[in-house]
């Protein structure tokens, strides 16, 4: 096998609570992801050069040593000695710095991919182990699904996901967030409201989403979007287009909106067009990685 081609899916969060700080400075978090089907496509092909070259379709990523893709190439020659080369080529569909993951899930794809490629014959727990080196999200991307993340949100809990009959639209605004100056933020908050994890995961369990829309929280939302008002003119937009519920994904600034309805999702997504580049309408899936062909 000489290439091979994987998808790597974004994820949204259907709550974040922030429950301390470690003294190496990681956040302590109970969260609910969900893996959905909006991806980037990961393509990797040998090279007998001991090197790893980088390229992108998009101009927002770098394709040095600092992108986390490079480092899980590199973590995956280091591990298991490898002395052969790789280029890979990043089709970007997932808005970048978007509080969706983008990064981290193509980092699992990386894992995932070299394991195949390189008859290294990794499994789930082993790429998580890796995954974990790079960044607290990128065991969940390689599995996927919905997962309750706690700790720093590498402790995972496989539950019942966001059933495929639901759309969920998703609008990203042009602009850049830092998850650091979010979280720094929070810390020096009095976090006066909280989401019911137990109650969300039981009406994911009953598919009662209505009722899970309404109880959907954030509390890194009120931070980043003192900053940026823009993230409640997207969820009132939202709500006003007959959303079941409306919340801003990871520390932001994208806004999703969940809807039963395919009509009401498609009207909604028109009229947010007129003002964002980034807008799409997708559902749930079950994987966020995934071997093409």
């Amino acid at each position: 096998m000489n290439s091979i081609e994987l998808k790597s899916r974004a994820k949204i969060n259907l709550s974040i609570d922030v429950l301390g700080k470690r003294p190496d400075g990681y956040h302590l978090v109970e969260m609910i992801m969900q893996t959905i089907d909006l991806f980037d496509i990961i393509k990797i092909f040998s090279l007998d050069e001991d090197k790893i070259i980088i390229s992108s379709n998009s101009k927002e990523i770098p394709t040095d040593s600092s992108n986390i893709v490079y480092k899980a190439a590199n973590l995956i020659k280091k591990e298991f000695d490898i002395k052969k080369g790789i280029e890979i080529y990043i089709d970007k569909n997932i808005p970048v710095a978007a509080g969706m993951a983008g990064g981290s899930s193509n980092a699992a794809a990386i894992l995932v991919g070299l394991s195949k490629l390189w008859d290294l014959n990794l499994s789930n727990d082993e790429l998580k182990k890796l995954g974990l080196k790079l960044g607290a999200d990128v065991p969940f991307c390689i599995e996927g699904e919905a997962s309750l993340a706690e700790n720093i949100g590498e402790k995972l809990t496989n539950i019942d996901g966001l059933s495929e009959d639901v759309f969920i639209l998703v609008c990203k605004p042009e602009l850049f967030v830092s998850t650091k100056e979010v979280y720094e933020a929070v810390d020096s908050k009095v976090i006066e409201k909280r989401p019911d994890n137990k109650l969300l995961i039981q009406l994911l369990k009953e598919n009662n989403i209505e009722l899970l829309s309404k109880n959907m929280y954030n509390v890194l939302e009120s931070v980043t979007k003192e900053k940026y008002p823009v993230i409640d003119e997207i969820k009132n937009t939202m709500i006003d287009n007959k959303a079941l519920g409306a919340m801003m994904s990871g520390s932001g600034p994208t806004v999703f909106g969940l809807y039963s309805n395919k009509d009401d999702a498609e009207k909604c997504k028109k009229i947010l067009l007129e003002n964002f580049k980034q807008v799409y309408l997708v559902k749930s899936h079950k994987k966020g990685v995934e071997i093409n062909g």
